[in-house]
């Protein structure tokens, strides 16, 4: 009897590919399947083009590069990240990479304005907390963010490619599409909730314990960092400081610091090239073996076939391989 091995049903970044390509049969736009879903592919860099949408919008890549334009700010965004509009407000869209032998494949998801106040009131009721509010979040500008780039991690694109698959078939379409759809709402509102945590951090670590610690966390993502030692520099039992983190952030203190750094690697992987080994000791992991588990589970490939998606190389079944030898 052969063993069950979980590995074989972990999701990548090619099924989101895949998927999209196959409800993409011509070049240009192509109709969802779902009301507010639209698909697009393309085999070229496209001119820019003026949109605008409604409530929360959301633009998934599964290949390819696009640069967004809001309030005079550009934003690139590719198969790792997605990005999500939050008012309306009109954008510029351009595609900046894509070819014939890796076209641009991606969708473009408009989300009903009652479910998305549905979705917010359910995470604002269950954390009453000044670290939560429904004010708009605020640049360093002092201008209102209507927009937001967030890691696609295994969860969203799970969700995401649920409802994919679901809205092909009649049953999944009605019982299950709305479920998963108002999964996917859920994690990006928690994304930008993440996001809005270490914003603010900074400007209220005096006054805000949580936002305190966060700060520090941020400073100091290469240290050791225990509950108990944090609760302490937060004057608190080790329990009640966990409780009010998990009220704070939604995650318990080793969850969200596991995020910290897992984010924070990932963006040095865009920056520089930095081994796999250096990198993850600089984000607090003394084994590079379980910084490549843990990076794998939250983003569906390897930090080695992260690297080489974001520099337009295609990874191969030995990007494992790679990463152990710098394991060793």
């Amino acid at each position: 009897m052969t063993a069950f091995n979980p590995l074989e049903f972990r999701i990548s970044p090619g099924d989101l590919v895949a998927e999209i390509k196959s409800k993409c049969p011509k070049i240009g736009t192509n109709d969802g399947l779902w009301p507010g879903l639209t698909m697009y592919r393309f085999d070229g860099p496209a001119a820019p083009m003026w949109e605008e949408v409604r409530e929360l919008h959301l633009c998934v890549i599964a290949q390819g590069r696009k640069c967004v334009t809001t309030d005079g700010v550009k934003t690139y965004y590719d198969p790792l990240t997605y990005f999500a509009i939050q008012d309306s407000v009109p954008f510029r869209t351009e595609i900046v990479e894509a070819s014939r032998a890796k076209p641009f494949l991606s969708f473009g998801l408009q989300l009903d304005h009652e479910l998305v106040r549905q979705v917010s009131s359910d995470i604002i009721l269950e954390r009453r907390t000044t670290a939560f509010t429904t004010a708009p979040r605020v640049s360093a500008q002092g201008q209102a963010k209507h927009s937001f780039v967030s890691a696609l991690d295994r969860d969203m694109m799970d969700a995401i490619l649920r409802f994919l698959r679901a809205i092909s078939n009649g049953a999944d379409r009605r019982v299950l599409a709305p479920v998963y759809l108002k999964e996917i709402v859920y994690r990006a509102l928690q994304a930008e909730q993440y996001e809005r945590l270490i914003a603010r951090a900074a400007s209220e670590s005096k006054s805000n314990p949580v936002s305190a610690i966060i700060a520090y966390v941020n400073e100091h993502l290469a240290e050791p960092l225990s509950v108990s030692d944090l609760a302490e520099r937060a004057f608190m039992s080790p329990s009640a400081f966990s409780h009010l983190f998990r009220d704070v952030a939604g995650r318990s203190p080793y969850q969200f610091i596991k995020e910290m750094r897992l984010t924070k690697a990932r963006e040095l992987l865009i920056e520089n090239e930095s081994s796999i080994t250096s990198i993850s000791k600089s984000v607090g992991y003394r084994s590079t073996s379980h910084f490549i588990n843990e990076f794998r589970d939250r983003y569906g490939m390897t930090p080695r076939a992260c690297s080489e998606a974001l520099a337009g190389r295609d990874g191969g079944q030995d990007d494992d391989v790679v990463d152990q030898r710098h394991a060793r």
